[in-house]
């Protein structure tokens, strides 16, 4: 097939290539030619043998020759447009995944579950009653929530989930929420017969919420879940720790399943991030601690990163203990975080590096006036942050870039409507000032 009329197909079909890397637009171009036919080839005869197809039968449902699907494979040829376009649906892949090869992906694992959230004017003394002033259902956990807030920042990188819901409408609403964000679900197991887990967020007027979680298929969440063989991506991040049961149980050589699987997991160069969950009781030297040595980067905020320690992130007067927020990244590090240790509070953004250098940056100061919510802060900036670090920014910059996207999902009530793109993220924190905070000066 002729180049021109190759290349004037894709433009026919409307595929986007603004926001694509220097390396996808040069394909798209046909700068590599030679490159894309043997990458094609490449991508189609795993794609094929993964799916357990043989080329003559992927040959009958095209209706081609298997010579023709061979001479494919061994980037001879490609085929028309029209092809390309059933190759993808028939793989579940899209025609630049085809023509391009894989971009390194962002895995998420770990919780999957659906927020309850319930405004209420007070929370109550035992015995007394509160008013529900308003309900409504969100995606929540960290998987769903963080990849959803990372799909938004940037759609072109390839998203994938791992985690257990179960085979009721609530699984079915988070995989469909998630599969709207193109996020690839494919491996998230689904249990019949298990509910899937939920979490009754409670906001109490003064922006502060508790929770009350239900765990059923996430409880039921464990390593046999991840094909180890079919992981290809450049960042796993999992969460939350303390929450999810079959991970941290003990193992006799690594001090939990969670930091034995974790370590298998580098062994194939995959870098590893963590996230904690915030459970009123928890053995964190215990269930946490042992997952360090084999842990890349820890993005949590800082009651989940002090409690590791056993030291207050704040003092008596309730503002921010620096000297023991950064003595927890310290030993965090020497606890065996191999990168860097991210730290958010609601006024603070903290890094350390495995080099001891220190980052931080106060949040920005959003009017109380203009604030929906505080269900998405956390997870925003986690998102940003991974954002950050699959670009290769600085430091500084991922401290300021995270604690933008924190600011903006405070605009919705739920933990991903309030996110908007890299552009408007940065045009936002262009245009916003940040907060002054005792002890802390930018």
């Amino acid at each position: 097939m002729a180049y021109a009329n190759f290349f004037s197909y894709f433009y026919k079909v409307g595929i986007e290539i603004q926001e694509k890397s220097l390396y996808n637009i040069r394909c798209i171009r046909g700068e590599l030619y030679s490159m894309s036919f043997r990458i094609f080839g490449e991508t189609l005869s795993k794609l094929r043998k993964k799916s357990g197809m043989t080329q003559q039968e992927l040959a009958e449902i095209l209706d081609f020759s298997n010579k023709t699907i061979s001479k494919w494979e061994t980037s001879e040829t490609l085929p028309e447009i029209t092809v390309l376009l059933q190759l993808a649906e028939i793989f579940g892949v899209s025609v630049d995944y085809l023509l391009c090869g894989e971009r390194k992906s962002i895995v998420f694992a770990g919780t999957l579950l659906a927020d309850m959230s319930k405004d209420v004017n007070c929370y109550p003394e035992v015995g007394k009653l509160a008013r529900i002033t308003s309900t409504r259902q969100s995606v929540g956990g960290c998987v769903a929530s963080t990849a959803i807030n990372l799909a938004k920042i940037d759609s072109s990188i390839p998203i994938s989930a791992y985690g257990c819901v179960g085979d009721d409408e609530t699984g079915h609403f988070i995989l469909s929420k998630m599969k709207s964000y193109n996020i690839n679900t494919n491996s998230v197991t689904v249990l019949p017969g298990i509910h899937t887990d939920t979490a009754d967020v409670f906001n109490l007027p003064d922006g502060s919420r508790v929770f009350f979680n239900s765990s059923s298929a996430g409880a039921l969440f464990g390593p046999e879940h991840i094909d180890l063989e079919d992981l290809q991506c450049q960042i796993l991040h999992v969460g939350y720790a303390l929450l999810l049961d079959k991970f941290e149980a003990p193992d006799s050589t690594y001090g939990t399943v969670m930091a034995r699987f974790l370590n298998t997991v580098r062994t194939k160069g995959i870098k590893t991030s963590l996230d904690i969950a915030s459970p009123s009781e928890a053995d964190w030297k215990k269930r946490v601690l042992p997952t360090f040595k084999y842990v890349d980067y820890l993005i949590c905020n800082e009651v989940e990163c002090c409690s590791c320690f056993d030291v207050s992130p704040r003092n008596d007067d309730g503002t921010l203990n620096l000297f023991s927020i950064k003595s927890a990244m310290q030993k965090a590090l020497s606890a065996g975080i191999n990168e860097k240790v991210i730290i958010h509070t609601k006024e603070a953004a903290f890094l350390m590096n495995k080099n001891g250098s220190f980052f931080f940056t106060t949040s920005i100061d959003v009017p109380k006036e203009n604030i929906k919510g505080s269900a998405g802060p956390g997870d925003a900036f986690c998102a940003a942050a991974l954002y950050a670090i699959y670009n290769d920014m600085t430091d500084q910059e991922l401290l300021e870039f995270a604690s933008g996207a924190a600011a903006m999902s405070l605009f919705s009530k739920n933990a991903i409507d309030g996110m908007r793109d890299k552009k408007e993220i940065l045009k936002f924190i262009k245009g916003s000032r940040r907060k002054q905070v005792k002890g802390i000066n930018i």
